[in-house]
């Protein structure tokens, strides 16, 4: 995990695939971002993490250093006033050049952590995406997610009602075996730092 800033409010890092966001259940999952900044900042408030991404997506994280922080930050997410950029390979080539998904999806309660299309009980998620190539059978991808739904850009890669293809070693959509191996990146951030007001936009190197 690489520190890419921090100052005494945020901490931004760059988390590999593989690595949680925040502890999952059990003394096993206690390895994540949120617990190894608190072991880095010991003066740092219980819960850092202001928002999150899947264990199996690489890439952008800001953590909080302080309640007012992290109250600050928490709203920027939840008022959408940030704005995340993604990479992808998807496991197949694409056909179209850009376009907007949207599509109605929740929780698979008897199949966790799955989401599943749902026109009834489902929340819309919005995907602006750009094909950027083909690469070797597999298309490379940049995602602009308008809403933060769990899983989101891996069900609208996946699902026939979106782009029909899974992103490339995606274990629970796809065809990935491993952890740590999904081809799915947040490459570049932007929110408003919490204390100073400066928009702040940070990027990170695709690893793929």
């Amino acid at each position: 995990m690489e520190i890419l800033y921090q100052d005494e409010d945020i901490v931004v890092v760059d988390k590999p695939s593989g690595l949680l966001s925040i502890p999952g259940r059990g003394p096993e999952k206690i390895d994540s971002v949120s617990h190894r900044i608190r072991q880095m900042f010991p003066d740092c408030l219980a819960q850092p993490s202001v928002h999150r991404l899947d264990m199996d997506t690489s890439g952008l994280l800001v953590l909080a250093l302080t309640a007012a922080s992290h109250r600050h930050l928490s709203l920027q997410f939840q008022n959408r006033e940030t704005d995340k950029h993604y990479l992808a390979l998807l496991d197949g080539e694409l056909a179209g050049e850009e376009g907007t998904i949207t599509l109605p999806f929740r929780l698979d309660v008897e199949n966790r952590p799955h989401q599943i299309y749902d026109e009834i009980h489902g929340k819309i998620g919005t995907t602006h995406w750009k094909k950027l190539g083909i690469e070797n059978g597999k298309t490379r991808i940049a995602f602009h997610p308008i809403t933060g739904r769990t899983h989101q850009l891996r069900v609208h890669s996946a699902h026939p009602k979106g782009l029909g293809i899974p992103i490339v070693d995606d274990p629970l959509y796809g065809n990935g075996d491993l952890p740590g191996k999904m081809k799915l990146h947040a490459c570049e951030l932007t929110f408003t730092h919490p204390t100073t007001g400066e928009k702040m936009t940070f990027t990170a190197p695709v690893p793929f």
